[in-house]
């Protein structure tokens, strides 16, 4: 009888406890990993190396120092700099929510080490590019840029902007549609008169005028071209508001400002032609495609006293800017 009785305490002790354990299992399965915010340093994202063919895991704030680093002289103002950190930043998190499930040239990863998205260096090819004392020198004031900075995005309505930059305007940033067909509101056409010491504000390509029409010829079929009526034949037929070349008349066809830039590998699409004897002188200002922020026109505004965000808000037309937090 004894036993019977302490037998039958154990399974009331038993059917006592049993519901209480299963809800701590459930409630246990149940719990889900906090996912790290887009606000934290140790933020992991997925890029891939243009030059290994690969892709490799890394901090979101340690990838950004790379890519300031490389798309930006170091030696520049470091309101200038943090300016890039905040566009790095947003181009980054526009990439990541575009390109979710990889982008079309990289299948695995929304962003590339590239100038297809922005370019990004790794400490080691740094120091392998720069004098000895470069790191030494600059490593700080990078991190000051990005950490100073940190979380801080640019939107419009509300939303991510595409921020995209360039190296020089030539004293006017385009319109986007200019460039690219597509009006973005706050990619419009600004003043950048701060660039005298850009290195490629003004360049030029010289080319034999064989040499010139052969090129033409070969692009756009054969035109009626020759060394007498060039001057008549060639016309800059539509200029954009910041100054580039939309269109040129060549002969009896109509083509982009970009196809003959790229056809002669010119520093931006503001050219012009001048003939001399037996040679055409392509001369350019500017270096890039023109559009958003001038990155050595940033420098020349933090040079006169401008902090980033008046840098930012000048370039970019009605942009705030936000935590990713919020």
């Amino acid at each position: 009888m004894k036993k019977i009785l302490v037998f039958a305490l154990l399974i009331f002790v038993i059917m006592l406890f049993i519901p209480t354990l299963s809800l701590n299992i459930i409630e246990k399965n149940n719990v889900k990993k906090s996912e790290p915010k887009l606000n934290e340093e140790t933020y992991p994202i997925t890029v891939y190396d243009v030059n290994k063919k690969e892709n490799f895991s890394i901090e979101m704030e340690e990838y950004l120092k790379g890519v300031i680093a490389a798309e930006m002289p170091a030696e520049f103002e470091i309101e200038a700099l943090k300016a890039q950190a905040v566009t790095a930043r947003t181009y980054l998190l526009h990439h990541l929510k575009k390109y979710e499930s990889g982008h079309p040239d990289h299948p695995q990863a929304a962003i590339c080490t590239g100038i297809h998205c922005q370019v990004w260096h790794s400490q080691e090819t740094l120091k392998s590019i720069h004098p000895n004392d470069w790191f030494e020198k600059y490593w700080d004031k990078i991190e000051e840029s990005v950490n100073s900075t940190k979380g801080e995005v640019l939107v419009y309505d509300d939303k991510i902007i595409e921020p995209l930059f360039h190296s020089t305007s030539g004293g006017k940033t385009e319109n986007s549609e200019d460039v690219f067909q597509s009006a973005v509101p706050y990619l419009r056409s600004v003043d950048s008169p701060y660039e005298l010491e850009a290195p490629k504000l003004h360049g030029s390509v010289n080319i034999s005028i064989d040499d010139f029409i052969t090129k033409l010829n070969n692009a756009y079929g054969k035109l009626n071209l020759t060394a007498n009526n060039l001057k008549d034949k060639i016309i800059l037929n539509d200029i954009s508001e910041g100054g580039k070349v939309k269109t040129v008349k060549i002969d009896s066809i109509v083509v982009s400002g970009r196809d003959i830039r790229t056809l002669f590998n010119l520093n931006s699409t503001n050219f012009k032609f001048v003939q001399s004897g037996n040679e055409i002188e392509i001369l350019t200002t500017g270096y890039g495609h023109g559009i958003g922020m001038s990155q050595w026109g940033a420098n020349g505004m933090a040079e006169n006293g401008s902090n980033y965000i008046e840098i930012l808000k000048h370039y970019y037309t009605g942009i705030e800017i936000k935590d990713i937090s919020e």
